[in-house]
């Protein structure tokens, strides 16, 4: 059985777990979301806590169990504190600021870069080059994230780019000036 599938799902006060054939619904200060799951695993909630259960003793629907064990507790967690990831800008004109539902980023190309905000997602960003992207989804939050860092990855020779704020670049050296 899966390790972190036996572990039950707390629900905190203010939080509302409805539970559907094929479908759970998490919903809180924070907002709603759902979640589909198959019939490899049995989803049951009993006073404040979630528990998942396989279905049956087969190797995919322990690995289910533990998959949406963990689906729930971050729309749990979600729901009631949300997620959080910040982005460090580093380079000499690179910046980014928010319009909006807009984010303009300038990131040493021929012209800015605009990306739309999606819905739930909050963006905030600093004059020190830090973009902080906050909601209840945690793959929400990770995904544009991702997409963001992506349009200038950091270099490890100046450390230019776009990185997470817990990322570390191993630096290298440049070239040697050898006669």
């Amino acid at each position: 059985m899966s390790r972190v599938g036996k572990i039950p799902v707390a629900i905190p006060a203010g939080v509302k777990v409805a539970v559907k054939p094929c479908l759970v619904e998490v919903e809180g200060p924070k907002g709603k979301l759902s979640e589909v799951y198959n019939d490899r695993v049995k989803i049951e909630v009993t006073g404040s806590e979630l528990v998942v259960t396989p279905a049956n003793e087969t190797k995919e629907a322990n690995a289910a169990q533990g998959l949406y064990r963990n689906l729930i507790h971050n729309m749990v967690v979600g729901v009631s504190s949300g997620f959080s990831k910040s982005l460090v800008i580093n380079g000499v004109g690179y910046r980014a600021e928010v319009q909006g539902k807009l984010l303009v980023l300038s990131l040493g190309y021929s012209s800015d870069y605009v990306a739309v905000i999606p819905d739930g997602l909050a963006v905030a960003s600093d004059n020190q080059g830090k973009l902080t992207v906050s909601g209840s989804s945690k793959q929400q939050v990770g995904e544009f994230c991702a997409q963001i860092r992506k349009l200038r990855k950091p270099e490890p020779y100046k450390g230019k780019g776009i990185r997470y704020e817990t990322e570390t670049i191993k630096r290298k050296v440049g070239k040697s000036g050898v006669k």
